[in-house]
């Protein structure tokens, strides 16, 4: 089986690239190696992969169409799996452009290869795709379920990620395309995205510096670790929505929407009080390091959201799978983690 992961050298793709190589699969991975966040942590990721010869990369950027179409033409895929994104709520205000060309433009491009796909051979089985719990926006329910409306986006990332469900289901329906979203859920572990606030704020205690707590503390977040993120979509790409034909004669769309989230939210207070734990634990910080000198709570800030909680029932109910690694155990690996990779290797 061929198997191509885009962004395979980003946080979520670098996982489940391994994961499908452990398998046995082939994996074909393209990345545009961008300096969003720090390179070094790409292509340490990279590096993992490249140690397997069931491995193929490609630098390869999503809007550089000729180039998506020539490796769809060389390549017969089975699955797609579209994880390739520019990510972030707060950088999606300082340059939109990057999400347009990236989330709008690639994804266009994927959609479009699968379709052609079909020209002259059997073409892709399934799509899975990357989405967000950013979707939800300022909706007031709680938990999130996938059965709510989605129309009101606080940050052009959340925009750009409901669009691609919106485009997919379109290509679902005229070209028999199976698809399957993935909302993610605030997503941790070890070698994650620097942007994340429990890497930022370890990278600024670090350094002595201040963390800033937002909404005052009383934001609650569905932290949900890597591990559990990659074996959902494990599960996913093996069970693609089945085709079918609807009295009319036309495909009735093969298309799936899933939270995968730990469905269990944590307060931002308890979780920076577990994080500086674990950092101590793992002597990325001194065991009498002042914490309470490196903190202000501060208000909320724009494009941000009070509660992000997932309902994944249609998950548990599909795939017979629930996230339920500990808050706890994920931060500790991760801290072990961030001494390994930056403290023991300066020392």
């Amino acid at each position: 089986m061929k198997i191509l992961v885009t962004g395979c050298a980003g946080f979520i793709g670098a996982y489940l690239s391994k994961k499908l190589l452990d398998q046995g699969k082939i994996v074909i991975g393209i990345d545009n190696l961008n300096d969003y966040y720090d390179v070094n942590i790409k292509l340490w990721r990279l590096k993992q992969l490249e140690n397997y010869t069931n491995f193929t990369f490609f630098k390869m950027d999503l809007a550089n169409k000729k180039a998506i179409d020539e490796l769809f033409a060389k390549y017969d895929f089975d699955i797609v799996v579209n994880l390739a994104a520019q990510a972030g709520v707060r950088y999606s205000i300082q340059n939109p452009q990057a999400y347009i060309d990236s989330n709008i433009v690639g994804f266009f491009n994927i959609l479009e290869a699968c379709r052609h796909s079909y020209d002259n051979r059997e073409g892709v089985k399934h799509l899975v795709y990357a989405s967000s719990s950013s979707i939800y926006g300022s909706n007031k329910k709680i938990p999130y379920s996938t059965d709510d409306k989605v129309d009101n986006p606080v940050s052009l990332y959340a925009a750009t990620k409901k669009s691609n469900e919106l485009m997919a289901h379109a290509y679902a329906k005229l070209y028999n395309i199976p698809c399957t979203g993935l909302r993610f859920f605030t997503v941790y572990g070890p070698a994650g995205r620097p942007d994340m606030a429990y890497f930022g704020f370890t990278n600024k205690l670090v350094k002595g510096k201040t963390i800033e707590i937002f909404n005052y503390g009383n934001c609650k977040r569905d932290f949900t670790y890597i591990d559990d993120i990659v074996d959902g979509i494990l599960k996913v790409i093996d069970k693609a929505p089945k085709r079918a034909i609807g009295e009319d004669g036309l495909p009735i769309p093969p298309y799936k929407i899933y939270n995968i989230g730990n469905n269990h939210p944590e307060n931002l207070l308890d979780f920076v009080q577990i994080l500086q734990e674990e950092l101590v634990r793992a002597k990325v910080l001194d065991q009498n390091y002042d914490f309470e000198a490196h903190k202000k709570l501060v208000p909320m800030q724009a494009g941000d959201v009070p509660i992000t909680y997932a309902d994944t029932s249609d998950l548990e109910k599909d795939f017979g799978f629930k996230p339920s690694t500990p808050l706890r155990t994920g931060l500790r690996k991760f801290a072990e983690w961030y001494y390994d990779f930056y403290v023991k290797s300066n020392n």
